[in-house]
């Protein structure tokens, strides 16, 4: 499931008990650097319109994104298809958890209209786990792909999936489509996926991403993750390792929120200093792009940074050229 960091206009949501989580220590205090403001400007209310005209489910307002003001006001949203409700139940995510209900055939058309009608250049496509679904949603996600090249094909897409856990061919589907990005977020690193992440694998979604590469060479693949968890520096470090032996092109590292009180606790604030250390660290792997802030999350800005990352490899590969 897609990274989930915070919420600002939460609204309450059916859960499982297994997704409570007992906090073992205060809520910690938001420092100052992690605070934004209510959205209220008039490109957002437009692009909330949109939305809401064309039914769609958005992972800014499922999410409760800190971000939401910014992005809807220049137009910019990340569509959650596939319903509302997840099939997993994250400690650190604030989507409904429970049975999803059928596909909505009629989806793939109403995002591509949305993705028309407010002009993106870029679009971000993600969903909620469906392990329900024999293919996982994958020919979904195609039929979306192929709605908006056809209505909008100067449009490129990002795409930020789930893991395809035991899908069969789900995956080279997905990628037959040609999405302009491939994403799929580790979350969080190995030793706290039992408590943060359990329905999924660590090393299922580095393999995962390295046959996105070994399917097609020339797609750009991505990667986020949450920090505040508890983890270790060495073992980020160790993470943006396995990503570049997958030759993942763009990792994404942000701050973990706490969504709520039964939500897994926010275990450190880390500073924009020791973020920026991150961002060094992964361009000397050898990352294409970097992003690593407080408020960084997945799709924040990616159609800026889809035009850098493309940027960087043609760099890089001319710096081969004449090396």
């Amino acid at each position: 499931m897609v990274t989930v960091l915070d919420t600002v206009s939460a609204k309450p949501r059916p859960r499982h008990p297994e997704k409570a989580h007992r906090p073992d220590q205060e809520v910690l205090r938001k420092p100052e650097w992690i605070r934004v403001k209510a959205p209220t400007s008039k490109g957002y209310l437009e692009t909330r319109e949109i939305v809401k005209s064309n039914n769609l489910v958005t992972v800014c307002e499922e999410a409760g994104c800190p971000n939401i003001g910014e992005c809807w006001d220049k137009k910019h949203a990340t569509f959650m298809i596939m319903g509302e409700i997840c099939t997993r139940a994250c400690a650190f995510c604030n989507v409904a958890t429970g049975i999803p209900g059928p596909l909505d055939p009629n989806e793939p058309a109403s995002v591509a209209k949305a993705v028309r009608e407010m002009g993106l250049n870029h679009v971000v496509i993600t969903s909620v786990d469906r392990d329900d679904l024999k293919d996982g949603g994958a020919q979904h996600f195609v039929d979306v792909i192929h709605a908006i090249r056809e209505v909008s094909p100067e449009t490129t897409i990002e795409i930020l999936t789930p893991d395809f856990l035991r899908k069969d061919g789900a995956l080279e589907r997905v990628v037959a489509a040609k999405p302009d990005v491939f994403n799929h977020n580790l979350e969080t690193v190995p030793s706290k996926y039992l408590t943060v992440r359990p329905g999924a694998r660590y090393f299922h979604s580095i393999r995962l991403l390295q046959r996105v590469k070994d399917l097609d060479p020339s797609m750009f693949t991505k990667s986020g993750i949450m920090v505040g968890l508890g983890e270790e520096r060495n073992e980020v470090l160790q993470l943006m390792d396995d990503l570049r032996s997958a030759d993942v092109d763009f990792i994404t590292i942000g701050q973990y929120l706490q969504p709520t009180r039964k939500h897994h606790s926010v275990k450190k604030f880390v500073t924009p200093e020791e973020f920026k250390s991150y961002e060094t660290v992964a361009y000397t792997k050898g990352f294409l792009m970097v992003s690593s802030s407080p408020l960084t999350r997945s799709s924040h800005h990616a159609g800026d940074d889809f035009a850098r990352l493309k940027a960087a490899r043609e760099a890089r590969l001319l710096a081969v050229k004449t090396a």
